[in-house]
């Protein structure tokens, strides 16, 4: 195995590991030490507030109906994405592919960890300005996101590069 691949991994599993870390850490935090759940919503800046909602849907709230089933469904499949996910670690040798998979697999386990302790994932970062209300998330929603994004990037710039080059992928 190449030097490449060995650290295209470390990168990954690095990021796994701090999203993993921050995620949980926050949650403990929100829930434990400033008792969200209690107070149910903390103005911090005027575009933002800390509000406890326990999601039992997926993003943006859909599949929602799905009640108690939701627990089950939603953990085996992003235990099934992440283990594919992590197939496609152990091949990659480019470092921005590596992280982006790192904070994607943190993040859809943070999520695993909420759903399987409590039934719901813990969301609390609230966006709203001039009278809009954007959807409450967490830090693992966010890593997804991003790693979800330079996932998008990177091979958005590989195809340039090779379609520029006149060579097949």
């Amino acid at each position: 195995m190449s030097g490449a691949a060995w650290r295209c991994r470390a990168i990954g599993a690095a990021l796994f590991m701090l999203v993993l870390l921050l995620d949980q850490g926050s949650k403990y935090w929100i829930l434990h030490v400033l008792d969200l759940p209690e107070r149910v919503s903390v103005p911090v800046l005027p575009v933002f507030s800390l509000t406890m909602v326990w999601n039992r849907a997926i993003t943006f709230g859909m599949l929602g109906g799905l009640a108690g089933m939701g627990r089950i469904v939603f953990t085996v499949a992003a235990l099934a994405v992440v283990l594919g996910l992590t197939v496609w670690l152990a091949r990659t040798t480019r470092p921005w592919v590596a992280g982006g998979l790192g904070a994607v697999m943190g993040g859809a386990i943070g999520n695993v960890i909420d759903r399987l302790h409590y039934g719901a994932v813990v969301d609390f970062i609230h966006l709203h300005a001039f009278g809009h209300s954007f959807y409450v998330f967490n830090l693992a929603d966010a890593s997804i996101d991003c790693g979800v994004a330079i996932l998008l990037f990177d091979g958005l710039i590989e195809r340039r590069g090779l379609a520029g080059a006149g060579q097949e992928r």
